[in-house]
């Protein structure tokens, strides 16, 4: 189905559309309220209170964007044309009825590839110039020298061919890695990645890096991909770097190849429990680098994924096609 011809064609467009916005009292609204109200007329949610709001709503922004609410209040959803999630990933928000129905979603497509590009490169020189150890070190009054690994001829392999992807292959070639991409179609012309291999064969091609990073969307495809046989398949010396969904890696299988040595560290934004609870190994594992799923969240991001609903708004109101229309089979925007 071609759910943005679906919207295009659809008949019940009013001036001013219903638009119900999904937040939490943990998070503030967005910046540009006002100039969305001049548009729309915004009627705001949290999770307990989307079932009595849906009702007669074209739109659903979900700034909350982590809530699976949308679930449990879609029989409430008897107008709903377009939900747009302030988010890369879409996982948290998608189930079988709304696959189904012909209601549109978008994503924040674009907002996070810069911003993830540059955490994977600070993750690689950090593991490559031993910046952990030479901070633990210094927190011990221990001066100690030691040789760095040169970062350029390094080879890194790419989870996840999509925007974020390629700004990250594009940044670690920038500064001399041997980079390529793993993705749905292999194919050996790609302009930002040169080779992408399968992600179905991931593990014929883990031997071949130095840093395994790990952007790929979460989906029943690759929930798990890198499992206890991946990592057996990497380099002893590896560096495994996930800024993806926690999900992607087995994270017990995980813990049990960082003590036994078979990859040498990992670097970790996502978790499969957010927050990480405080008793799970990762924290204590010397070689384990943890951050607060926070790799693309540069100050203004917010801001940033304001703008883009803010835009789509304006499309949808001119009847023009969507933005970051995402492929409800696949999970994820389409893009090259």
């Amino acid at each position: 189905m071609d759910t943005v011809n679906e919207l295009k064609d659809s008949p019940a467009r009013r001036e001013r559309p219903k638009v119900v916005v999904l937040t939490s009292g943990a998070t503030a609204p967005p910046y540009n309220t006002a100039a969305l109200e001049r548009q729309a007329d915004l009627v705001w949610a949290h999770a307990d209170t989307l079932a009595e709001t849906l009702p007669g709503a074209e739109i659903l922004f979900v700034w909350d964007f982590f809530s699976t609410a949308l679930r449990d209040a879609w029989d409430h959803a008897d107008s709903l044309q377009w939900v747009h999630v302030a988010a890369a990933g879409v996982d948290t928000l998608l189930f079988d009825a709304l696959r189904e129905s012909d209601v549109v979603v978008t994503n924040a497509r674009g907002a996070f590839d810069q911003p993830i590009a540059e955490f994977v490169l600070a993750s690689i020189l950090a593991h490559d110039k031993l910046l952990h150890e030479s901070k633990d070190l210094q927190r011990q009054g221990v001066w100690r020298h030691r040789e760095v690994r040169r970062t350029a001829g390094r080879r890194a392999l790419v989870v996840g061919t999509g925007g974020i992807g390629r700004a990250t292959a594009r940044l670690l070639r920038a500064v001399g890695m041997d980079v390529r991409g793993a993705g749905r179609t292999p194919r050996d012309d790609d302009p930002d990645f040169g080779d992408v291999v399968s992600t179905d064969r991931l593990i014929e091609h883990a031997a071949w890096a130095d840093h395994l990073v790990l952007i790929a969307p979460l989906t029943e495809q690759t929930r798990g991909m890198v499992d206890a046989e991946v990592l057996a398949a990497m380099q002893p010396t590896a560096h495994l770097v996930n800024v993806g969904r926690g999900p992607l890696v087995d994270e017990l299988a995980l813990v049990q190849a960082v003590r036994a040595r078979e990859i040498a560290a990992a670097s970790l934004d996502v978790f499969t429990e957010e927050p990480l609870p405080a008793s799970h190994p990762l924290w204590n594992l010397p070689n384990v680098h943890v951050s607060a799923h926070m790799s693309g969240d540069v100050v203004g991001w917010r801001d940033t994924l304001a703008d883009q609903f803010e835009g789509n708004l304006a499309r949808w109101r001119a009847g023009s096609e969507l933005a970051n229309a995402v492929d409800k089979d696949l999970g994820y925007a389409r893009g090259r």
